[in-house]
């Protein structure tokens, strides 16, 4: 009863079309009517406290890190330096693309901000060179969704925050496989654009090469500072998100000098609101988190899902079926708000690694970002891109489902996330 209480009042809610934060409140206030223990004040004190944590003052660091690499030439340089790598290539603009992605995920963590500044970048290039405009969308919505895999990652944080897994350990895990998304992306954009006619611009020259390399380099130290300066221990993921938000307003200002302190000010604006209402959701799900505990949901959960937690690789790929579903109607972070404190007690009942757990966890979510109807990354990519959503969800199909099947891939054989993340330890 107390499962179909939790399912139908946070459904209903939201088939109301009432906020999500709203609707993990009302859930909660449902679930203490059901175990008669309703008691405002101690919904307010669990929404302060599931706001109260110093990992989470990473998200806003993070979140301020994004915009201003962004509004600050970093992202542009970054693309500029892969133009000079592989530009002349046949279909060189999307190899670009993805080289891009893979080396603006290891500086803001943000699916959103990275696909949005390669749309306003790239998309256009690739039109005018003469690619089929939704196949190039759909590339670039699935290279941005490589941003919460690679560190630093807010999703990272928000589920090691909800599912007490050790953060740094979730970042350097993340390293290889969000290189393997980056290596799906570069084999079947090469299988769907092998035959396109399109305009290859000229080789660059060396010094043109290192040139690129010159300007882009205090953007490409970032992501070295943050993996020697975690694997070394010499700051956490919260002073690792202060590193990458200071460092980059210093080259911003002081050595590209490409924002000033007024520009400065409509930054900071964007990177608080957004972060307002990650931490709104975080605090709002951990009323229902606790009450989830208290009503012991997981348990009930253990004893449907018994016959399979002697097998787990089974059990990887039916969470990994259900988190899909759930990806294609909620965003990645009440998925990871909403599915953690109930999954994890399965998953440790069932002896699977939960640092192997979250990489999947969040890969998953990551590419629920680009799943529709909702695919939140699509939308952005289609506003900024000025393209039809319906374009893009047609260009990003192939990209998804290889995407899937590295997936799947690491539900099969667990060794190719945990070996080299033992590398990384």
């Amino acid at each position: 009863m107390t499962m179909t209480v939790f399912l139908l009042s946070l459904l209903g809610a939201m088939a109301l079309g009432v906020p999500i934060a709203f609707a993990l409140l009302l859930c909660g206030v449902a679930l203490m009517w059901q175990l008669n223990m309703f008691d405002a004040q101690i919904l307010a004190q669990n929404l302060l406290e599931g706001a109260n944590s110093f990992p989470l003052l990473a998200v806003p660091f993070f979140m301020l890190a994004g915009e201003i690499m962004n509004a600050g030439g970093l992202s542009r340089r970054i693309v500029n330096f892969a133009m000079a790598l592989v530009g002349h290539i046949r279909g060189g603009l999307g190899y670009v693309t993805i080289m891009a992605a893979v080396i603006m995920a290891a500086l803001s963590g943000s699916a959103v901000a990275d696909a949005a500044a390669l749309s306003a970048l790239l998309l256009p290039m690739m039109i005018r060179a003469g690619h089929d405009k939704a196949r190039s969308a759909g590339l670039i919505a699935a290279a941005g969704i490589i941003a919460p895999v690679i560190p630093p990652s807010i999703g990272f944080v928000i589920f090691g925050v909800a599912a007490n897994v050790s953060i740094s350990k979730l970042f350097l895990a993340g390293i290889v496989p969000g290189l393997l998304l980056g290596v799906a992306l570069w084999v079947t954009w090469w299988w769907l654009a092998r035959r396109e006619q399109v305009e290859v611009p000229p080789r660059k020259s060396l010094a043109d090469i290192l040139g690129a390399l010159r300007e882009a380099t205090w953007a490409l130290v970032l992501p070295v500072i943050v993996v020697f300066g975690l694997k070394f221990g010499v700051f956490t993921p919260t002073e690792a998100a202060v590193v990458a938000a200071v460092y980059a307003l210093l080259v911003s200002t002081l050595v590209y000098r490409e924002l000033n302190l007024r520009s400065l000010g409509p930054l900071f604006v964007m990177a608080a609101r957004t972060s307002a209402v990650v931490m709104f959701l975080v605090a709002a799900a951990m009323v229902s988190a606790w009450l989830i505990t208290v009503a012991n949901l997981p348990g009930q959960l253990i004893e449907l899902l018994q016959p399979l937690l002697d097998q787990p690789r089974l059990l990887m790929l039916m969470i990994m079926i259900i988190v899909i579903i759930v990806g294609t109607a909620l965003d990645m972070t009440p998925t990871i708000l909403l599915l953690t404190p109930v999954l994890m007690p399965v998953v440790k009942a069932a002896g699977i690694d939960p640092v192997y757990f979250g990489v999947l966890f969040i890969i998953n979510n990551a590419i629920g970002l680009i799943t529709p109807p909702v695919g939140t990354v699509l939308n952005a990519v289609a506003g900024v891109g000025k393209i039809s959503m319906d374009d893009v969800t047609r260009g990003v199909m192939p990209f998804m489902l290889a995407q899937f099947a590295l997936l799947f891939l690491f539900v099969a054989f667990p060794q190719l996330v945990m070996v080299p993340a033992r590398w990384f330890y």
